[in-house]
């Protein structure tokens, strides 16, 4: 299959059969996210990656009432940075610079990028953070579909009580969205009998030439 037909392929499982995803898939579906595209590759985000039942119960019953959470192979909480802080950019300039081999002196031209990043409000920069968390997750899901695994993205969750779950809030982290990973319950789902409804190229696209 072609890229875009496994992107046709795929839809928004609302039930899953709770069949394991083989750890060589979920691993280069991990992989993927963690190659993401970042705005000055600074990945301002974790990403969390759930396989115990025990706390995919406890997640469901407290933060996310929604099936795939227990019904799922893996789900992936992706919980960006709150706040840019000084020693976050300091380690990511380190890390930065024994990857490529130079000097943190010659780094200087990030040091305005940086700064004004870092004197944003905390508002702002969870925000700026969960954008990219949000970047990764489409690379997720495109990457699922390649391995034809099921994914669902889910916003509909109580962030306040999963960060507490997993302590996110200590780290300065906070829950934006989760990825659930399984495989799709062909009886049990309604989505997967549905045609995948999406605008015309038409309507979609605003072609300036």
């Amino acid at each position: 299959m072609s890229l875009n037909e496994k992107l046709n392929w795929r839809y928004a499982t609302k039930r899953m059969n709770g069949t394991k995803v083989p750890q060589e898939k979920v691993d280069s579906i991990l992989e993927a996210i963690r190659l993401a595209p970042t705005s000055l590759g600074f990945q301002a985000f974790k990403v969390y990656v759930i396989e115990n039942q025990g706390l995919k119960e406890k997640i469901y019953n407290l933060a996310c009432q929604q099936p795939q959470i227990k019904e799922s192979s893996h789900f992936l909480v992706f919980a960006p940075n709150r706040k840019v802080t000084t020693e976050l950019v300091r380690e990511y300039l380190a890390f930065f610079a024994s990857e490529r081999g130079v000097s943190i002196e010659s780094l200087s031209h990030f040091d305005e990028l940086f700064v004004n990043i870092i004197n944003q409000s905390e508002e702002k920069n969870f925000a700026w953070t969960s954008h990219q968390a949000y970047i990764a997750l489409g690379i997720g899901l495109v990457a699922a579909a390649t391995e034809n695994v099921d994914a669902t993205p889910i916003e509909g969750f109580n962030a306040d009580e999963l960060d507490k779950i997993l302590g996110l809030k200590e780290q300065n982290l906070g829950s934006v969205v989760i990825l659930t990973l399984g495989y799709r319950d062909e009886e049990t789902d309604y989505l997967f009998t549905k045609k995948k409804v999406r605008k015309s190229k038409e309507d979609f696209f605003v072609l300036i030439k």
